[in-house]
Parts: structure tokens; sequence; C-alpha cells
């Protein structure tokens, strides 16, 4: 059977079942649902969700098997997207050496503890080294495309 078929057959019975599954809740209706709902009962849209999960991890997981065998099939891009991976890890590294922790008390009483500060810092870090390396790109090349 041909790729084709199967994925069309596939995406067919989701379609179809997520289709049911929205028939469900509009039959229910909000207020149904809504009591159900503040009761603990999500009966009624688990499923919904459960198949957008579904629905999720199976895009995921096609994307990132397209993008692989792509990789895989040319050696140049391999090489650019590894060397693209290692200056991320190395802007992160950088990003969590110039961070530094301390507890930090949250407002609903909890502590954030020193690591997960440390963290949270990284990541501001990291976002904004990235945000000044796109800036940067984007003037460097829109000075080199006007004096060209």
């Amino acid at each position: 059977m041909n790729i084709q078929k199967i994925t069309t057959i596939v995406a067919l019975a989701l379609g179809v079942l997520g289709l049911i599954f929205q028939i469900v809740i509009l039959s229910k209706g909000d207020d149904v649902i809504e009591m159900n709902s503040l009761a603990g009962n999500f009966s009624t849209v688990t499923p919904m969700i459960s198949l957008a999960l579904v629905i999720l991890a199976i895009v995921v997981l096609i994307t990132l098997a397209s993008s692989l065998a792509t990789l895989a099939s040319n050696p140049a891009k391999l090489k650019k997207a590894g060397l693209s991976v290692a200056a991320f890890i190395v802007v992160v590294l950088i990003s969590y050496l110039l961070s530094e922790g301390v507890e930090t008390p949250r407002k609903d009483g909890d502590v954030l503890s020193a690591f997960g500060s440390r963290l949270v810092g990284t990541g501001l870090r990291t976002f904004y080294i990235l945000a000044v390396v796109a800036v940067g790109s984007m003037v460097f090349s829109g000075v080199k495309r006007y004096f060209k």
C-alpha cells in the first residue's frame, strides 16, 4: 500500500473521530459541560483534547523524521545544522555562567530555588543574546544590501 493512501486513510479516520467528538460536545451544550467541569467531571471534552494531543504528536514526529531524513541525505546541510546547534549550546552555556541564582519568595507563598532562579536568568539572557544577534544580522544584511 502506498504511503499516500495510508496517510489519507489515517487523516480521514482522525477527522471523522474529531467530528464525532465535536457532535457529542455540541449535543451536551455549554451549560451542562460547565456544570460538569465545576464538579470535576471533564469526560465530555477529554476525548477531544486527547485527540488533539495525538494529532500534535503525529505531526511533530513526522516533521522531525522528515527534517532528519533531509539532513541525513545532504552532508553539507548536516554540518551546517550541527554548527548551528553547537552555537546555540554555547550561547546557553554562556548565559548559564553569567546567571546567578537567589532563592526568591513567590506570591503564592512558595519559594523559587536558587537553581530555578538561575535557570530563569539563563533563559532570559539566552533570549536577549539571540535577540541582539537577530537584530544585528538584519541590520548587517540591510546595510550590506544598501551598499551593493
